[in-house]
């Protein structure tokens, strides 16, 4: 699909795209120059801007390979031959990922305003389940895990993400397959504190829920099991599955159009920056400020 994308695609929107992009891009690293340190910066082919606003608009495309994506945006943005060569573009790329990081914190903090928050974690496969006893790529970082959903076992990592009820990613934490929701929880939603949160079944915890209020001031609800001996009504749990809903639908965006499940980075820095231009580019979409 990748390779013949470009006769799918109406280059007036995907201009217009790219300007949304780069608008933005512009803004915001102005006000973060002075922390991106370069040796021979008078001497770059491309300006930060630019090569931050093409990463995050094959993030918004659906781009899963770097290569793929440098072929198309040489043969349909940058025709005359002045981008830069692909190894370089993906060097650039990470060393940028601090500022990619900043920017998506920032808007995410407009989430603050926002009625509630929901919280869930979503399995991130590195490979076929078929190779998960032999596979090398990022070995001794991650481990295997069970996805309930799906009811099967995978290997590679978990995304604990926390959404507003407008569908806008705050706070996010990236753990091994194995590692629980209620391990992760605390530090998903304590990066942008929100005064109302919902979780599922498996973020149950008197502990958690104590610890949040006391030190945060925040509250969490989640729905009951079915062998708890003093459970909520029936209204109760319908009206929480109904709020929780949000983040499913953010899920399958981000799957089904973002492709966040096949990330093909081979580097821990690769994965990150990839990762955060993947929720940076659906933040700008989901308050407008990029069309999809």
């Amino acid at each position: 699909m990748q390779e013949h994308f470009h006769f799918t695609t109406d280059p007036a929107k995907l201009q217009k795209q790219y300007a949304a992009i780069f608008c933005f891009v512009s803004a915001q690293l102005s006000l973060i120059q002075m922390y991106l340190h370069r040796r021979n910066r008078h001497l770059v082919k491309q300006e930060d801007e630019v090569v931050m606003a093409v990463h995050l608009l094959g993030k918004l495309l659906g781009f899963s390979s770097e290569r793929a994506w440098h072929r198309f945006v040489t043969g349909n943005l940058f025709t005359n031959g002045s981008f830069l060569e692909r190894s370089r573009y993906n060097r650039r790329c990470r060393a940028l990922g601090f500022a990619i990081k900043w920017i998506r914190h920032e808007l995410a903090k407009r989430g603050q305003h926002h009625a509630y928050a929901v919280v869930d974690s979503l399995p991130l496969p590195l490979c076929h389940p078929a190779r998960m006893q032999r596979v090398k790529r990022f070995r001794g970082i991650t481990d295997m895990g069970y996805c309930a959903s799906k009811k099967q076992w995978y290997y590679g990592f978990k995304l604990h993400l926390q959404v507003t009820n407008q569908g806008l990613a705050m706070g996010y934490v990236v753990t091994e397959a194995s590692c629980h929701d209620v391990k992760a929880a605390e530090t998903v939603m304590t990066q942008i504190p929100h005064p109302y949160n919902f979780g599922d079944k498996g973020y149950i915890s008197h502990a958690l829920r104590e610890k949040l209020y006391e030190e945060h001031q925040a509250a969490f609800w989640t729905p009951s099991r079915h062998n708890q001996k003093h459970g909520p009504s029936k209204a109760w749990e319908e009206w929480i599955r109904k709020k929780r809903k949000v983040i499913e639908t953010v899920f399958s965006i981000l799957v089904d159009q973002y492709r966040i499940t096949d990330i093909r980075a081979n580097s821990i820095a690769g994965f990150e920056v990839a990762l955060d231009g993947i929720l940076l580019a659906y933040s700008l979409v989901t308050l407008g400020l990029v069309e999809r």
